[in-house]
């Protein structure tokens, strides 16, 4: 499989055939772009609504989505993208764990009605991990930022 044998966009049924979660804590709706080079990098999309199970407690009356949740769809963004890579090279996946977050930044509250623009880029490969960069944006403006460390399951 190569960038150019990927139909775009990207929905439900592929993504959940490439990653584990579910409702309610698939955080991905679909993938718009997905490139292998110069980078790795793919662009999924969140689409934020009230319905949303958190924001039952998060904040009644003024609803934000949480930024570990923020966090998790980037993570669930590279996981996608760690499996369409490997699916590229002929392997297939595994289970990737999300192992470390480094220099998180969070520069505005996403509210029901806001559509996650989540872009990761992969920067490093090692020893069954992932280094990956995301960046989530709405209507443009960058929210949230953070650097992630997956790793992938080791049996036995």
């Amino acid at each position: 499989m190569t960038d150019d044998a990927i139909t775009l966009p990207i929905g439900q049924d592929l993504i959940q055939a490439l990653i584990p979660h579910r409702y309610p804590f698939l955080l991905i709706d679909r993938v718009v772009d997905v490139v292998f080079e110069p980078e790795k990098t793919i662009t999924a999309l969140k689409n934020v609504t009230i319905n949303e199970p958190f924001f039952q407690g998060h904040f009644p009356g003024h609803p934000v989505m949480p930024g570990v949740l923020i966090i998790e769809a980037m993570a669930q963004a590279a996981g996608v993208l760690a499996h369409l890579d490997k699916a590229a090279s002929g392997g297939s996946g595994g289970l990737y764990y999300l192992a470390k977050v480094d220099n998180a930044r969070f520069s505005r509250i996403v509210s029901p009605g806001d559509q996650l623009s989540l872009e990761v880029t992969q920067t490093r490969i090692m020893r069954g991990m992932g280094q990956y960069t995301g960046v989530a944006r709405v209507d443009g403006q960058r929210v949230a930022s953070a650097n992630l460390l997956c790793a992938g399951r080791r049996d036995g």
